[in-house]
């Protein structure tokens, strides 16, 4: 089917975008790094039992040496480095400028995928890419308070949203090497269903990694009460529960899915409409009023994404 890893990436943009709105709540509620173990260790419980379903066996079955190396790397690449950046960056630059910083995620998974993997960008494809990330830009800096827009912001917020886009651009690509290394270690025998459960199977080893990274962290910042806390609070485990069903489990899959069929830099892309797209429910929701910048903002995305299918 042509453009279907296009597709599934809009597809991960939806169910990032559910994602987003309730780990702000659930992150105001107990915190980032809380938030973000909860999340991991409820996806790989989630994806346990989605693969002992479908395959026979509640865990990635298969997986040799250089696929739990290269997902593992993608793990701490992308869930831990990239999003400690991610939320140390809301704190000095704001979710608005956090945001923005983002939109470096799809180039850096493109010149990763070239360096890592040949993937090479045609110009329509780039045209593509920079006009979507500039709409998205658009729709991001349009979300002031009606002052005057000033770009006074700290450095260390500066390198530590650098981070966040190098960290989930680059996680990205490792991804991929990992889930080629996963597919070719797949015996003759293996059940029919294990090929299109390979990124669920993929995203249980990152949530492994991860989820043990930023237990590491919690443990190095002597807050793993704060988790202990969280496990007994109904509302925070609602909240995580749902950030799991539409993040890891869900989002994330469908992410490791759609590099599987589209070049990394414009899946990387088409997933980064989030800031966008959930101008919906806050429409909705929030009955937040849209301003003309961020109706601009809109259609130049959509253009950006209708040339991807159009080229």
């Amino acid at each position: 089917m042509n453009h279907l890893g296009e597709i599934i990436s809009l597809g991960v943009a939806v169910s990032w975008t559910i994602t987003a709105w309730f780990a702000d709540k659930a992150s105001r509620r107990v915190g980032a790094m809380v938030t973000n173990v909860l999340r991991l260790v409820l996806a790989t419980l989630f994806l346990g039992v989605l693969l002992w379903i479908t395959i026979g066996h509640p865990y990635p079955v298969y997986a040799d040496g250089n696929t739990w190396l290269w997902l593992g790397l993608s793990a701490l690449v992308g869930y831990v480095f990239g999003d400690y950046c991610l939320f140390n960056c809301y704190i000095y630059l704001g979710p608005r400028f956090g945001q923005l910083m983002m939109t470096l995620a799809p180039p850096m998974a493109a010149i990763a995928g070239w360096l890592m993997l040949g993937e090479a960008l045609g110009w329509t494809s780039m045209l593509a890419m920079g006009i979507t990330l500039c709409g998205i830009a658009i729709s991001i800096l349009s979300r002031d308070s009606g002052h005057h827009f000033k770009l006074d912001l700290p450095l260390k917020g500066i390198l530590l949203g650098v981070g966040a886009g190098v960290g989930q651009g680059v996680g990205l690509v490792l991804s991929k090497i990992g889930m080629q290394y996963y597919s070719a270690a797949l015996p003759a025998d293996a059940p029919a269903m294990m090929e299109g459960m390979l990124p669920f199977a993929s995203t249980m080893m990152r949530a492994i990694i991860g989820g043990l990274g930023f237990l590491l962290i919690l443990l190095l910042q002597k807050d793993f009460g704060k988790l202990r806390n969280a496990v007994k609070d109904p509302v925070a485990m609602k909240y995580a529960s749902i950030i799991t069903l539409f993040g890891p489990a869900v989002g994330v899959s469908l992410s490791l899915m759609a590099v599987r069929y589209a070049n990394a830099g414009i899946a990387s892309t088409l997933m980064a409409l989030t800031p966008v797209l959930i101008l919906a429910p806050e429409v909705l929701v929030n009955k937040k009023k849209i301003r003309l910048k961020e109706i601009v903002g809109l259609i130049v995305s959509i253009t950006g994404v209708a040339l991807f299918f159009l080229l």
